[in-house]
């Protein structure tokens, strides 16, 4: 491959990393502002949003890949892994951040659930996969920094987000770390594509018997419901994974790691642009450390 064909595909690979992020983050806020306008039901939004992002993955994998989507099902012990996964994984971190959402902001919620690193080091250094080094210290101790200024504003008498939202927040992170580590045979296996999809459609289908899609006032909606909604499944959802999943075709992880720092960043920016929300200056130097350390662990060599 001469070198303008190669610059030109990894360029395609930064447009996706990027808009795949952005609609993450943009995403997020969506979710906000149906929460707070629309009086949509946590346990219902994620259930519906799980269950249609779940088809249209598969549906996706389906014209790429062929029947070999549903051949995952004949493999008894990945039909085990998928569940768990699709349960403890794909459910647990769409349930927890959506509930920090609920009860704080898109983009604290956002920021938050970027703690998840942390804890994958936590656990790599308990299982001794792992030593504890410079980098993962100087990585630990910007996510503590930048998590306290971001909730406190500098002063630990104010907290700036309601309890309950940092504390499913938090969850959010620890759900994050096990949705991280757990599916790396599953997915090498059977494709991203494939085994989140499923996961997504496993999820959703389990959290509809507390709360069945069916049973929302759809003549409450208004316009504004209706876009919202579904831009926060089909671009929010469904588009942001893919997007990202393709942009590794064209980039190393650790890049798109290091470009998918841009979805805290455009939740913040459409929290405080469009639906009012206020940040300190220290809040934002928070949001800086939280950062950072994503940037830190993504060029880490290990």
């Amino acid at each position: 491959m001469n070198q303008s064909a190669h610059l030109k595909k990894r360029w395609i690979g930064y447009l996706l990393v990027i808009i795949g992020a952005s609609f993450w983050g943009i995403g997020g806020t969506v979710s906000q502002w149906l929460f707070q306008n629309a009086n949509l039901e946590v346990t219902w939004f994620v259930s519906v949003r799980l269950i249609i992002s779940g088809l249209l993955l598969i549906i996706i994998a389906f014209f790429t890949q062929g029947p070999k989507v549903f051949v995952i099902w004949w493999d008894k012990h990945a039909v085990f892994k998928i569940i768990v996964y699709g349960l403890l994984g794909m459910l647990a971190v769409q349930y927890t951040f959506m509930s920090s959402i609920n009860h704080g902001n898109a983009a604290v919620a956002t920021l938050l659930q970027y703690l998840g690193p942390i804890f994958i080091i936590f656990y790599l250094v308990f299982t001794k996969v792992t030593q504890l080094g410079r980098k993962e210290v100087l990585a630990v101790l910007l996510a503590v920094s930048g998590t306290y200024l971001l909730l406190t504003n500098g002063n630990v008498e104010n907290l700036q987000v309601p309890v309950i939202a940092i504390v499913w927040g938090l969850a959010s992170a620890v759900a994050l770390a096990f949705y991280t580590i757990y599916p790396v045979k599953l997915l090498a296996r059977w494709g991203s594509l494939n085994v989140v999809g499923w996961a997504m459609l496993i999820g959703g289908i389990v959290l509809s018997f507390i709360h069945p899609p069916w049973e929302v006032a759809l003549s409450s909606w208004t316009l504004e419901t209706h876009l919202y909604f579904w831009f926060a499944i089909i671009f929010g959802t469904m588009f942001a994974f893919w997007f990202y999943i393709e942009s590794l075709n064209y980039l190393w992880p650790h890049e798109a790691g290091l470009l998918g720092t841009i979805e805290p960043l455009m939740a913040l920016l459409a929290s405080v642009v469009w639906l009012n929300v206020s940040f300190g200056l220290w809040q934002l130097l928070g949001v800086c450390l939280i950062i950072l350390m994503v940037v830190v662990l993504s060029v880490m060599k290990k």
